[in-house]
């Protein structure tokens, strides 16, 4: 049965300060310990130590290269108390919701994410504010991004698909291909079309490669590591090329030069769709582009309508930026190749 605050102990929480900040403090306060709590279950390797079967603390400690046993169990506790473990007679067993944090992979890079880098942007701030080193969030864990930027796959697949079906491309090309997505919507949009995927982060390419190859896709498609601008020699004029969430990774000075570059990869009439998260007041877009400006190489997000300004700067023809999903900072433009 649910107890009634005692009316003495209610008065003193709104006479005490503002009542709504405090609740949505404690509220938020209690998401972000959650966040933190999933994050250190995949950090530390207890969560994929019970995949395969349950163990004692003992057991998982030895699996997990864990010292202190002591600390360890209250840790399992913790991910108890979180619904993520339970313990029986044969020791600590997944719970349904902690499979789903290693079956589902969206879920997993998201926890990894934003419970990584995402959120250690604002603990370490002070350090670089005061003059410590830029981060390295997107050199040193490009896979982790990758993955994580399938959770826009979906709202990049209609506009994509689109463009293909218009377009009826015989080459395609993806610029940063990730997990290689969009590289097999291209070429599954167009069955007689051949494909290459260009990345410079390493295990995305191995990533990009293994979703081409389980989707049937491997053997008209090529990924390619390195910077697209120094494989011209392998990359054949293009149809259609894909720049998805990777223009604001080159500073804003270069971007005229790159976009020019990648004017030449394209066959007379060909369209380069750029996707990206766009400069808005919203607070992810905010975040975003603070977490950009904090990293080496003087990355930010573009603004929507300047991106348009430098594209005809390159030599392209571009169409007006489209938002493609609702209530997010996402645009599309299409820019064709006179």
């Amino acid at each position: 049965m649910t107890r009634m605050i005692p009316a003495q102990a209610a008065w003193q929480l709104l006479r005490a300060g503002n009542l709504p900040a405090r609740l949505r403090a404690t509220r938020e306060g209690q998401s972000a310990v959650r966040l933190q709590v999933v994050a250190a279950a995949l950090e530390t390797g207890v969560l994929d130590a019970l995949a395969d079967r349950p163990g004692t603390t003992d057991d998982l400690a030895e699996r997990t290269g864990a010292s202190d046993t002591a600390l360890l169990a209250a840790f399992l506790r913790v991910l108890a108390a979180a619904g993520l473990v339970q313990a029986d007679r044969a020791g600590w067993r997944l719970t349904r919701q902690g499979r789903v944090v290693l079956d589902d992979d969206l879920v997993r890079a998201s926890y990894e994410a934003f419970g990584g880098f995402h959120t250690g942007l604002y603990r370490d701030l002070y350090r670089q504010l005061a003059g410590g080193p830029s981060r390295r969030d997107v050199t040193e864990r490009g896979e982790v991004i990758a993955r994580v930027s399938a959770a826009f796959e979906p709202f990049v697949h209609a506009v994509l698909t689109r463009t293909v079906l218009e377009r009826r491309p015989r080459r395609v090309l993806d610029i940063g291909c990730g997990a290689g997505l969009e590289l097999a919507t291209m070429l599954e949009a167009a069955p007689d079309a051949e494909g290459v995927g260009v990345d410079i982060d390493e295990p995305s390419v191995a990533l990009a490669r293994r979703t081409l190859g389980a989707r049937g896709l491997a053997g008209r498609a090529t990924v390619l590591h390195g910077d697209v601008r120094r494989l011209t020699e392998q990359v054949a004029e293009v149809d259609l090329a894909l720049l998805a969430n990777v223009v604001y990774y080159v500073p804003l000075s270069d971007r005229v030069a790159f976009l020019r570059d990648l004017r030449r990869l394209l066959a007379p009439g060909g369209v380069l769709l750029v996707v990206t998260t766009a400069a808005t007041p919203a607070l992810f877009s905010r975040h975003f582009d603070l977490l950009l400006r904090a990293q080496e190489g003087a990355m930010e997000l573009p603004d929507a309508e300047e991106m348009g300004t430098q594209l005809a700067e390159a030599g392209f023809d571009p169409g007006p930026p489209q938002r493609i999903a609702p209530g997010t900072p996402i645009v599309a433009v299409a820019a064709t190749r006179p």
